[in-house]
């Protein structure tokens, strides 16, 4: 029997510690965007320097080297503006050192993945713990010159590595490689050059808790005015005292601006960022601050009421609510949702779908949310999965980690728990322990989805019950009796989840007797030379 890997324990997700608000700057005139546009330009190429600089220092980077930058930006815009554009770099840099890593540990595994199947004979099938051989003397050779390749990337991002080199585009690498294909992108030069300088401009600063409205180089008052503290280059452009300009328009968040309005009359740090969207031609204004930490909520409280199972898929979230005994209530709900278009509409497609989840939620009454701790981040390379090239579209598209930090988010605003679990096995048990015993055939359109039952195996585990059900016992006529195999481990019980050990003995319900543990005595069964028989073998031994 194989084994089955280890399952961690279910736990209380941490609530997000963020929270960040946009609105529109509406009635800007056009000496307020020629301001900003300048604002932006000049920021920018101090950015891009400054960054330039950060990538050079590379590992011998210091507090000291930090504020040697920091000081020679100050002439050129101010003491403010330089401490944001250098913490800017700082954060990109460190962001592209993580993602380094990242593509380090995909190469390592593909070159792991590769070695091995080029080493199994042709043909031979795979198994649970991985790919076989390949099918063909050609994939064979392709494979080993893609080996080659691999090796020699791997050698030249582990250089990079040890040297503390990165590649960093500002504006983004992926707007920079439109540039060679505009026809296909459906772009123009001019189109693509507004994008690329919109994308480039620096025009965001944290806020300082103590200082006025929680921020002074970007100040939005509680009435809605926006004001900026224009660099020294461009202070001749002022409207205002101290080398402020004043823009016209006003903002009014539509969402959480209770919270924000007491954070500024309370000088409480906010931090701003001004963008344009090119396509729109908006200007927009994104507020942002950090929360203090919500006390982490027990796990059994949070079950006390309940617990909702959600099994993530590519186009829905399959969800279903247990009873605190881990049984399902009620029919399962699905959550659909389209994740082709542009960024902006799989997201507002996810929100509207965890939005629905967590008024259902809210309205069962229950106060926790159980979602599987997915991570496709080194499962989905055609390495490992060969030519199952639509398998691995398939977990690519799902939205894990986007939907998981959308959840915590909007969830810590309800008073709704996340319950992350192991989510090993949950789609293979729930199909089929749970699916069929959960199909009504009394009437139409009731049939219970492989998915709906994965939800309710999510739930389960996040409860501490086992998955897998025992079958129902024979009937009483027969030698084995009833009650062994629907004895349930305990929720808390080590390896409830674990394999089950064989049952030791004969495989067959006709024992001879003598031969079990519950023979009993069977002199007693006044069986025709049974003491007879019993007696001659005692003399005899």
């Amino acid at each position: 029997m194989a084994e089955l890997r280890p399952i961690a324990a279910p736990y209380v997700a941490a609530a997000v510690r963020g929270v960040a608000i946009r609105d529109r700057l509406k009635g800007l005139t056009a000496q307020d965007e020629t301001v900003l546009r300048l604002v932006g330009t000049h920021l920018g190429s101090l950015a891009s320097k400054d960054l330039a600089a950060r990538g050079r220092d590379g590992l011998v980077h210091g507090a000291d080297r930090w504020a040697a930058r920091k000081r020679e930006l100050t002439p050129d815009s101010s003491a403010r503006w330089a401490g944001a554009i250098t913490k800017a770099s700082h954060d990109q840099w460190a962001l592209a050192r993580r993602g380094q890593l990242a593509h380090l540990q995909t190469l390592e595994a593909g070159i792991v993945t590769i070695a091995r199947r080029l080493a199994l004979p042709l043909g031979q099938k795979g198994t649970k713990g991985g790919p076989g051989g390949y099918r063909s003397r050609r994939e064979w050779f392709a494979k080993s010159r893609r080996l080659r390749v691999l090796a020699d990337r791997l050698a030249a991002v582990r250089a990079d590595w040890q040297g503390g080199r990165v590649r960093i585009v500002r504006g983004g690498k992926r707007l920079a490689g439109v540039r060679h294909h505009l026809e296909a992108a459906g772009f123009d030069e001019r189109e693509w050059r507004a994008r690329w300088q919109a994308a480039r401009w620096f025009l965001q600063a944290d806020g300082e808790s103590g200082k006025r409205y929680g921020n002074e180089t970007v100040r939005v008052t509680p009435s809605g005015e926006v004001s900026i503290r224009l660099p020294a280059p461009l202070a001749h452009l002022a409207n205002a005292p101290h080398g402020r300009y004043v823009l016209s328009a006003r903002i009014r968040f539509a969402y959480r601006h209770v919270e924000w309005g007491e954070r500024v009359e309370a000088n409480r740090a906010v931090a701003y960022r001004i963008h344009l969207d090119v396509d729109r031609g908006r200007w927009y204004l994104t507020a942002s601050w950090q929360i203090p930490p919500a006390p982490a909520i027990p796990l059994p409280v949070a079950l006390a009421r309940g617990v909702i199972g959600v099994d993530t898929n590519a186009d829905h979230l399959a969800a279903w609510r247990l009873h605190v005994h881990g049984n399902p209530i009620g029919r399962p709900r699905r959550f659909g949702y389209d994740l082709s278009g542009t960024a902006e509409h799989r997201d507002a497609q996810v929100r509207h779908a965890l939005s629905r989840l967590l008024a259902w939620a809210k309205a069962c009454g229950v106060a926790a949310i159980a979602i599987e701790d997915l991570d496709f981040a080194a499962e989905k390379t055609r390495e490992k999965h060969g030519r199952r090239r639509r398998f691995r579209q398939l977990i690519s598209g799902m939205p894990t980690g986007r939907l998981r930090a959308r959840l915590l988010s909007m969830a810590a605003a309800t008073g709704i728990a996340i319950i992350a679990v192991d989510p090993a096995y949950t789609s293979k048990w729930g199909a089929q322990y749970w699916q069929a015993p959960l199909t009504r055939t009394t009437k139409k359109n009731q049939k219970t989805t492989r998915h709906d039952a994965a939800a309710v195996a999510i739930g389960r585990r996040a409860q501490g019950h086992a998955i897998r059900r025992r079958t129902a016992p024979p009937p009483h006529d027969r030698s084995d009796r009833a009650g062994h195999r629907t004895v349930q481990a305990r929720a808390h019980t080590s390896g409830c989840e674990g394999t089950r050990p064989r049952i030791p003995g004969p495989r067959t319900r006709c024992v001879p007797p003598g031969c079990g543990v519950n023979a009993g005595d069977q002199c007693a069964q006044h069986r025709s030379g049974r003491t007879a028989e019993h007696e001659q073998l005692i003399l005899s031994s």
